[in-house]
């Protein structure tokens, strides 16, 4: 028995679409408490959310309701052409993957190589954001899943583990620390600092030295990983990252160390990141596993 109507389907696309009921209502020329009412019944019928939503803004879908509108979309394409007496089309599986701009480099191009291995009929795309784009992309939907640090994220995200990874400190080889095997965030915090630009970060690394009462200096915030090793490699001050090249060399081949800094409670998750309290789609269950097996590191 069908419990939904390909009306339905149409109002719930239309709200999808234009991003709000009064929208929707005005292209479909029907009243808001029709297309109201039917999204109330098609989200109690399947018994989570299609729409995140916020006051003051659009009608977000949830990844669950973007997935379900690309098939209703399909299912109101294949009625078209039953109608007309044509065969249907068919339909594209899709993901959509992010990547924070510091991991991309490291793990992006192994990943889609793996997820095309594993799911070769699935048409793949991927972006590489900040944490603010990652979040906003996983809450919209316009990623199914990221690969990104366990920061920014709440009880609305569902994370697997898949390593952890020690800062480093970034200096020049004729600071007064580049001898040293290792350092401590106390040991850092006497010299100045060079920082990401991308908030998130900054405000991660600066918490790690407020929580141990110290206040270091910054000297530079630096747009890119590669910016930051440059400048620490010229004596600009000392880098503080996560993820970096083996290369004892900046980008324009001037001597960099890189000492791990030692404080346990620096250590930080790289994860894969989903958004959503619904059902998991069987694919991208699929397409978990196979980034799990490919990265995870016991």
């Amino acid at each position: 028995m069908l419990y939904l109507t390909l009306r339905q389907y149409e109002y719930v696309c239309a709200i999808g679409r234009h991003g709000s009921l009064s929208a929707a209502a005005q292209r479909l020329n029907v009243s808001q408490p029709a297309l109201s009412n039917a999204l109330t019944r098609v989200e109690s019928h399947l018994g989570y959310p299609l729409f995140a939503r916020r006051r003051g803004a659009a009608m977000a879908l949830t990844p669950q309701g973007r997935k379900f509108i690309e098939e209703a979309e399909a299912v109101l394409n294949r009625a078209a052409l039953l109608e007309q007496s044509k065969q249907p089309l068919t339909g594209e599986n899709r993901l959509r993957l992010g990547c924070f701009v510091d991991l991309a480099p490291f793990l992006l191009a192994q990943s889609l190589h793996r997820l095309r291995e594993a799911l070769p009929d699935v048409v793949l795309t991927h972006g590489v954001e900040t944490f603010e784009g990652l979040i906003s992309g996983l809450i919209d939907g316009r990623y199914d899943f990221a690969l990104t640090y366990d920061l920014g994220m709440d009880a609305g995200f569902l994370c697997k583990k898949l390593f952890d990874s020690t800062p480093h400190a970034l200096l020049s080889p004729d600071h007064t620390l580049a001898r040293a095997e290792q350092v401590t965030l106390t040991e850092l915090a006497a010299h100045p600092l060079i920082l990401s630009k991308e908030g998130l970060s900054a405000q991660h690394v600066l918490a790690l030295f407020r929580r141990k009462g110290l206040n270091p200096t910054i000297s530079h915030r630096a747009e890119s990983l590669e910016l930051s090793r440059s400048l620490a490699a010229h004596g600009e001050g000392i880098g503080i990252s996560y993820t970096s090249p083996k290369s004892g060399f900046s980008y324009d081949q001037v001597r960099l160390v890189s000492l791990p800094i030692t404080d346990p409670d620096a250590t930080e998750s790289v994860v894969l990141a989903r958004h959503g309290t619904g059902p998991t789609d069987p694919l991208i269950t699929q397409a978990e596993h196979a980034l799990v097996t490919l990265l995870r590191k016991d």
